[in-house]
């Protein structure tokens, strides 16, 4: 081998492949290695070190626990407020609310409070509500019963339905219902009143679309009660005026109103609050809804049944709330104009009730 130019030993080039990479000059540091970079997943976007895919992911398993909790507590609850309604064996015979229909009689009592100037205040009270529930495997169905409808209530002769609250509370309006309708109660729900108002504030109020209404609850403010007063066109109305308006029998605004025009609103408002659970407000909400709606009802249903009922409700679709309409005007014993319902239309309402 002979020297280079600058003495130094010749090296012959190495043999390197066409197209090959070009070999480093002496004395050059190595290389750097490329780190090989994963594929990223189409529709993923990289928001610092997080992506949106695991943004998703964590806020849906939030989701989840957020949902578990709520249902915790709303059977804690109901286990705490959990009371017994009337004779046990009348009740029951059907399934789990959720997977088999079920009748349940609501009733709503127009109570006085006893430090109301209104006449009657702390005596007996009347079902001021009765409404019919068929929920549970598919089926969800509403049917409101005028409190003025004259019926043979056991023990008593004719009178109007209300007055079987009046005489022997949940368990003689249950048998009532059973004898007039011919149908089976499966379970009964008496609204608390006084902790309604309660559930509705949970919610963050309701949206109520309807005419005007303005009523005097109990007397109105001056007696001691509430006084209602709601413009035509949509509203949102929080829990005292949810409850006056559900209970608002004689409308100062529309004076010719009646007990059907009640039962309208009545579904209005459970409309409302159904539409309302479906919100985001709703669910940020969850835990503090989850605790008070068990105690705005005296019910005998355990606290997974009363879950099951509501979910049921959730689930079977809308529906509206028919009315068992009357067909002619008798005196009840009592004095007083009641309603009556002939057995042909009766029958067709039940028909269509139980069907879902």
């Amino acid at each position: 081998m002979g020297l280079g130019p600058s003495g130094t030993q010749y090296q012959p080039p190495r043999d390197r492949p066409p197209g090959g990479p070009t070999p480093p000059a002496a004395g050059s540091p190595p290389p750097r290695r490329q780190r090989s970079r994963k594929p990223r997943l189409r529709g993923t976007r990289k928001v610092g070190k997080w992506t949106l895919g695991l943004i998703l992911k964590k806020a849906l398993k939030l989701a989840f626990w957020w949902v578990v909790i709520s249902l915790v507590v709303f059977l804690v609850s109901a286990q705490i407020h959990q009371t017994s309604v009337g004779d046990s064996d009348l009740l029951g015979g059907a399934g789990f609310p959720l997977t088999s229909a079920n009748t349940i009689l609501v009733l709503g009592s127009d109570a006085r409070p006893s430090d109301s100037k209104e006449p009657g205040a702390g005596g007996a009270s009347r079902s001021d509500t009765m409404m019919l529930l068929r929920v549970g495997g598919g089926a969800n169905a509403k049917l409101s019963i005028p409190r003025d409808t004259l019926v043979e209530i056991p023990g008593h002769g004719l009178d109007k339905i209300n007055a079987a609250y009046a005489y022997g509370g949940a368990e003689l309006a249950v048998k009532t219902v059973e004898n007039y309708l011919g149908i089976d109660v499966n379970h009964v729900m008496e609204v608390n009143f006084e902790n309604f108002p309660k559930l509705i504030d949970a919610m963050g109020g309701v949206s109520y679309k309807g005419s005007c209404v303005v009523s005097k609850i109990n007397g109105g403010y001056k007696n001691g009660g509430y006084t209602l007063r709601l413009k035509a066109g949509r509203t949102h109305i929080d829990g005292k005026q949810a409850l006056a308006l559900a209970r608002t029998r004689k409308n100062l605004c529309n004076p010719r109103e009646n007990d059907l025009a009640r039962a309208q609103r009545q579904q209005k408002i459970l409309g409302a609050m159904k539409w309302r659970m479906l919100t985001p407000m709703a669910f940020v909400r969850l835990p503090w809804i989850a605790w008070q709606a068990p105690q705005t009802m005296r019910t005998d249903m355990s606290g997974p049944n009363q879950l099951g009922m509501f979910g049921g409700l959730m689930i079977g679709g809308g529906s509206n709330t028919r009315v068992l309409k009357p067909d002619g005007v008798a005196t009840s014993p009592g004095g007083g104009a009641a309603l009556t319902v002939s057995p042909e239309r009766r029958q067709r309402a039940v028909d269509r009730f139980m069907k879902g």
